[in-house]
């Protein structure tokens, strides 16, 4: 496939994802904001609204203001750069599963570098898993791709190194 047709379709699923963190956040403010929480099958689901001026945890959440805009957004926002400009100068040397593992990191950093931009540092969680008082902390979309991104960027790794995912430019011999 031609290169610019794979920095083509990188950018438009990495922009869906983005759109699909930013209308989940929306549709949770609309929703979920001033409201009590919503329990899904027996409260292992929870949809519960909570603005995050931290990183995953809330940790930092106690920074100052500054500190917080430049460690949180600004410092985030050049690595998110930087791993876009990577993607595409490297782009022919990944396989289809690694490149969505980045695509997935790179938008959900993005998600929430926008949510702190705009709304003054806070982020807009909205899910929370477990059993009992065995739970996750509260996230969204974003994290989700994160998650999931570094989650398929281990598996392409370690099954690389094992023979499981052969590069796309490597030919089959016949």
């Amino acid at each position: 496939m031609k290169t610019w047709v794979k920095i083509l379709l990188f950018c438009v699923v990495c922009t869906t994802f983005i759109g699909c963190d930013r209308v989940t956040k929306q549709l949770a403010k609309d929703h979920l904001m001033n409201n009590p929480p919503k329990s899904y099958f027996h409260n292992t689901f929870v949809l519960e609204y909570a603005e995050n001026t931290g990183a995953a945890l809330s940790f930092g959440d106690n920074l100052p203001q500054a500190a917080s805009f430049w460690l949180l957004a600004i410092l985030p926002l050049f690595v998110m750069i930087a791993l876009f400009i990577y993607v595409v100068k490297q782009i022919n040397n990944f396989t289809w599963f690694k490149l969505f593992g980045l695509t997935l990191i790179l938008a959900g950093g993005l998600g929430n570098i926008i949510d702190r931009i705009i709304y003054d540092r806070h982020v807009t969680d909205f899910m929370n898993l477990g059993i009992g008082d065995f739970r996750t902390g509260i996230f969204n979309v974003a994290d989700v791709c994160i998650t999931a991104g570094v989650i398929a960027l281990f598996i392409a790794y370690n099954s690389r190194n094992k023979g499981l995912i052969r590069p796309d430019n490597v030919e089959e011999a016949s």
